[in-house]
């Protein structure tokens, strides 16, 4: 471990969590130079649904690079991306009586939030956007403006502006009406709220917490936008791609988003790659007015494509991920039902919040000593969070879930013992 001590940035993080040099990778396990396993709950925060190298995504991966295909070309057509366009439309829009124009911003989640906000800016001739508690949308200047967490924002080093944060639903208690209180603000000329270009929100907020937005407040939100005009922009960065269940997040919801961000796991395969969604009246941007040098990843559009033939061709996956669920939120309610805890989540992000919020980050670094690797969200790191690839067989689920549960008992043994 000593060359990335010597030579890479103090700002690396996950590293710090899991302490080894890891080799090799497939399905939902990886592999340290020492040939110990390790289950993986994290998934790459959420960018290998599909798990590590899949072998279907990697042959049509290795075909393409080994006939020379074309893996940059900025936004010039080319076949891969061709492939890519038609079989989302055939897939995922079509089926779901979805019309939206499709932009490739920069390669990561970031890069299509901000040209969403843009674009909302651009087409309302507004600059506020309004934003919610615990919500996290990247590390650009924009994104952070959204972000709630102070550590993540403080990182800015100058003023985030244009950006009202209000309470996201249960911020307030189950008994607040967080929607009544932002409309109030809207209405009220003298609230000091400038009337907002857009709303931008997670239906599940994953770093902030695996905080739910419910049927309810999720579909009064979308109606108060439609009442004031202000445009409706869905993260589904790390919550969409089939990780509640089905491809996008609010499909159970009546919600028309007027914007949608995708990354991560839209491609599949861990290889960068980032959509912005719009509805067509929305495509206002002049050519070349939002660009990036890597919009045009083509190794991504051709292991998205496959990607999508695999796993969106039908129903299966989001059948096994709600089994799955059902699997998860069973064994998390065992095991805070023997704790101070409660527990939370949607499909395959779930967790658990203790009421001590240094046992989540206890059980993450006891899991990981017992090969499996699980990450912590929440503002204080409270929550310990279960993201497993949504392909995992049930063998390692089930294993998992075990060893998750042993930690938990050892941690919080050892934290009674030193109360004592």
């Amino acid at each position: 471990m000593e060359v990335f001590e010597k030579l890479e940035s103090n700002v690396r993080g996950y590293c710090r969590s899991f302490p080894t040099v890891f080799e090799t990778a497939r399905g939902a396990t990886l592999v340290n130079e020492q040939g110990e396993e390790f289950i993986d709950f994290f998934a790459g925060a959420g960018a290998l649904n599909y798990g590590h190298n899949n072998p279907t995504l990697k042959k049509v991966l290795i075909d393409y690079l080994a006939a020379d295909g074309v893996l940059h070309a900025l936004d010039m057509s080319t076949s891969a991306k061709r492939s890519f366009l038609e079989t989302f439309e055939q897939l995922i829009l079509r089926p779901r009586e979805m019309d939206y124009k499709i932009m490739f911003p920069g390669p990561t989640g970031t890069n299509a939030v901000e040209s969403a906000l843009k674009l909302a800016r651009k087409v309302t001739g507004r600059h506020n956007v309004v934003s919610f508690t615990n919500g996290f949308h990247g590390m650009t200047l924009g994104s952070l403006a959204l972000t709630g967490s102070s550590s993540k924002r403080a990182g800015a080093g100058v003023p985030l502006n244009n950006v009202t944060h209000m309470p996201f639903c249960d911020y307030l208690g189950p008994e607040s009406d967080t929607i009544a209180a932002l409309e109030c603000f809207l209405s009220d000329s003298s609230s000091g709220m400038d009337l907002p270009a857009a709303f931008i929100l997670e239906t599940v907020q994953a770093e902030g917490g695996i905080n739910i937005g419910t049927r309810g407040w999720l579909e009064a939100l979308a109606e108060l936008a439609r009442r004031f005009d202000v445009l409706l922009i869905i993260d589904d960065i790390q919550v969409g791609c089939g990780r509640t269940g089905p491809f996008f997040s609010f499909e159970p919801f009546n919600i028309q988003p007027d914007m949608i961000c995708l990354s991560k796991s839209i491609s599949g395969y861990g290889l960068p790659m980032a959509l912005t969604l719009m509805k067509p009246e929305l495509d206002v941007f002049e050519p070349g007015e939002h660009n990036g040098t890597f919009r045009g990843h083509n190794a991504a559009f051709v292991t998205a494509t496959a990607a999508l033939e695999t796993f969106w061709s039908d129903d299966s996956l989001t059948r096994k991920v709600n089994r799955n669920a059902r699997q998860v939120r069973d064994a998390l309610l065992d095991i805070a039902a023997d704790h101070d805890a409660e527990v939370r989540g949607r499909g395959m992000i779930q967790g658990i919040e203790f009421a001590d919020h240094s046992i989540a980050s206890a059980i993450s670094k006891e899991a990981f000593s017992r090969g499996l690797i699980i990450e912590t969200a929440g503002p204080n790191d409270e929550v310990i969070k279960t993201l497993p690839p949504l392909t995992i067989s049930d063998d390692l689920l089930t294993r998992g879930l075990s060893i998750l549960a042993e930690c938990t008992a050892i941690v919080t043994s050892t934290e009674s013992e030193l109360v004592r």
